[in-house]
């Protein structure tokens, strides 16, 4: 009986220690994604700020294709 209860008791610690490790892993998650945003507002501001452009080549036939986006600031 002794044995069966300890047991028991060693299940629910191990449950709140899992628990425990959940809540920090969610809340590491919750920082992780709290920084992307971040870093992509940021990015997506000074895009709409200033015209961007991007040439990329096409690994099949080499052909150069150009992106442009087009701010709402001049160039100085």
């Amino acid at each position: 009986m002794a044995q069966k209860n300890r047991g028991k008791t060693v299940t629910v610690v191990e449950e709140e220690l899992s628990l425990e490790q959940l809540k920090k892993r969610l809340d590491n998650l919750d920082a992780r994604l709290d920084a992307i945003d971040s870093m992509v507002t940021a990015v997506a501001e000074r895009v709409v700020k200033r015209p961007l452009r991007l040439e990329i080549a096409c690994p099949n036939c080499g052909k150069t294709i150009e992106i442009s986006v087009v701010g709402d600031e001049k160039m100085r």
